[in-house]
């Protein structure tokens, strides 16, 4: 019994601490219930729900481009597009043959496409083909019970309605890089397109808008089961407002056609830009729905480089067109005066060296007018010996060379005023006296781009320190569906110079345009605006003794890539000046017989438009009042 009792002792104690172990257990679990599910439930109950709700990005409409009048250069409309799910397609190569017989795929876009789907996971669409029209996007809606994995969609897609003529300006879409992928989660969503180029690129943000989203309900691999509301709609990305007037653009690149050259039109009271065209021009559109690499590479062949704005990339000697500042220069530094005179024969010599004006034979005896009118270089050549390097590079400053005005179109470059510091500096040499009489007729160091030509003229045109701007900030609507903008005159800072000599440039442009002037026009009509000018001719190779003596190689017998540079500067009316321009043409031998046409018949051209504007203009306001009054 003793033993027995030894046994029962011995059982209930173990099964007291049995039981006392269970119940610790049991209460630790229960904490532990509680834990999770009291004290920290609301944080997993959101770690469960971002586990079992994805947020789903939907991208928002871009933004359009519109001219001054408010016609569209960059707009959305609708698009068809054919995409691939991996996981749904059997036979991803069999299914992209199929659809291939129905839709043009090349290599290129093929080897894309398998590319995207090593990338991302299978159950996310790729894009297959984009901008189809509605006869093949037809053809594979009935095709798809045979192409598994394939599915359609419409949505929207950039388009350039006047395609080639305002490309450089408002460039164009691509889809995003490979490396920029990772960069923002609107860049991984099937067809998004992203500025490559122009206003389309420099202004990115402000045209994407703001991306939407969607809640959807997703299984363990984040394949989607349902929508969940609510929902938030994207906003549609901000219009941007141009000064250019496309009917001038369209002007300017027809009168250009062929060539490789640029013309600029600029407002000389506001700064605004009414023309940037650059030619040869190239489609947007091809980009956007993405271009073959036959094309590419012939854009990129082109000798005539229909890629590059000229306008702002193309750097030149300004030639002849710089003569104004030289004049200028001269008399702010009181080495002439507007009666000093020289006697051009034809040549210069300076040292052992033979400087040669343009005209073998000489122009007679000039006065700084006669020297503007007629282009003498010998004129200019007597000035630049008497001017400091560093007083013409000063002037050409205060008139816009050697300056960036990122105004809002890519590319733009600096060109260059060349002084003693410079030379010093870059190529580690002083400055040589006859360096200053090649910079005398715009040859030599000195660069200018055809934007900052225009600048410059517009400058003398006003007095002012006219600054170029293409966005428009002063978009009002006037009588409820008629849109203008008000032109209104910024306040630019005079120039410091003095206004006499202003004025005597001044009527050396128009000289210019006279009889017997570099860029007279027998032919105009008597009753068109008086305009003031100035042409150029521009070497791009140094011309040997033996051809000079010859005289008999002409501009038109060389090769194309060493013919002469054609240039043009201009304002008008001369009276009361309103809009400037400038003209290059690579390669195109005369200022005055090549460029100064173009540049009269776009003068001609902005000042009738710009009378339309003004009538439309008192129209609406008139308009407005009228309503006012009822």
């Amino acid at each position: 019994m003793a033993r027995e009792g030894q046994r029962y002792e011995v059982f209930s104690r173990r099964a007291f601490l049995l039981a006392g172990a269970q119940g610790l257990a049991l209460s630790a679990l229960g904490g532990r219930l509680y834990y999770l599910a009291i004290v920290n439930g609301e944080q997993y109950r959101l770690r469960a729900d971002k586990n079992r709700i994805s947020l789903r990005l939907t991208p928002p409409e871009r933004g359009e481009i519109f001219d001054r009048h408010q016609r569209k250069l960059a707009t959305n409309r609708q698009d068809f597009t054919v995409v691939l799910i991996p996981e749904q397609a059997q036979n991803i190569a069999k299914t992209l043959a199929k659809l291939g017989r129905i839709i043009k795929l090349s290599d290129r876009r093929l080897a894309r496409v398998k590319r995207t789907i090593k990338r991302q996971r299978k159950f996310l669409p790729v894009t297959v083909a984009q901008r189809l029209d509605w006869k093949t996007f037809s053809k594979v809606n009935v095709e798809m019970p045979e192409l598994p994995g394939v599915a359609t969609m419409a949505g929207l897609s950039r388009f350039y309605p006047f395609g080639a003529e305002v490309a450089h300006i408002v460039g164009y879409l691509a889809t995003p890089g490979e490396q920029d992928i990772g960069r923002n989660p609107l860049y991984q969503l099937p067809g998004f397109k992203v500025g490559r180029q122009g206003i389309e690129r420099r202004y990115e943000e402000q045209l994407r808008g703001i991306a939407g989203s969607r809640r959807v309900e997703v299984n363990s691999v984040g394949r989607e089961v349902r929508d969940l509301p609510p929902t938030q709609d994207p906003t549609k990305g901000q219009p941007l407002h141009l000064s250019l007037d496309l009917e001038l653009q369209k002007f300017a690149l027809k009168k250009l056609g062929e060539e490789s050259a640029s013309a600029v039109a600029i407002d000389v009271k506001t700064g605004e830009i009414l023309a940037l065209a650059s030619a040869p021009s190239f489609d947007p559109n091809e980009f956007t729905g993405g271009i073959s690499q036959e094309n590419w590479q012939g854009l990129l062949g082109d000798p005539r480089k229909p890629l590059l704005n000229k306008c702002v990339t193309g750097q030149y000697p300004p030639g002849s067109t710089i003569k104004m500042i030289i004049a200028l220069a001269a008399l702010e530094q009181g080495v002439i005066t507007p009666e000093t005179t020289s006697f051009c024969n034809g040549k210069h010599r300076l040292g052992n060296h033979t400087f040669h004006c343009w005209k073998k034979y000489g122009h007679g005896k000039l006065d700084l007018l006669g020297g503007l009118k007629n282009s003498c270089d010998v004129y200019f050549y007597e000035i630049a010996e008497k001017l400091d390097i560093d007083a013409i590079a000063d002037m050409s400053r205060r008139f816009g060379f050697g300056e960036a005005y990122k105004f809002g179109v890519d590319g733009e470059k600096n060109g260059l005023v060349p002084d003693r510091r410079w030379k010093r500096d870059f190529l580690q040499q002083a400055w040589q006296l006859g360096e200053t009489l090649n910079v005398s007729i715009g040859q030599g160091a000195m660069l200018a781009t055809p934007l900052q030509l225009a600048v410059m003229t517009a400058r003398v045109a006003s007095g002012n320190a006219v600054t170029p701007s293409l966005i428009r900030t002063d978009f009002n609507m006037v009588g409820g569906n008629s849109s203008v903008f008000t032109n209104s005159i910024q306040s630019f800072n005079r120039l410091q110079v003095n206004p006499l000599h202003l004025r005597i440039v001044r009527r050396g442009m128009e000289m210019v345009m006279e009889a017997k002037g570099t860029a007279n026009d027998s032919k105009r009509a008597k009753t068109a605006p008086i305009q003031a000018g100035k042409t150029g001719t521009a070497q791009v190779r140094r011309i040997s003794k033996e051809e000079r003596g010859t005289g008999v190689i002409k501009n038109k017998d060389l090769p194309w890539n060493v013919r002469d540079h054609a240039l043009f500067v201009g304002y008008a009316p001369a009276a009361a000046p309103e809009v400037a321009v400038s003209i290059l043409v690579e390669h195109g031998g005369g200022g005055g017989s090549t460029a100064a046409p173009l540049g009269r018949a776009l003068l001609d051209k902005a000042l009738e438009l710009k009378a339309g504007e003004r009538s439309a203009k008192f129209a609406g306001t008139a308009l407005a009042a009228s309503e006012g009054d009822a």
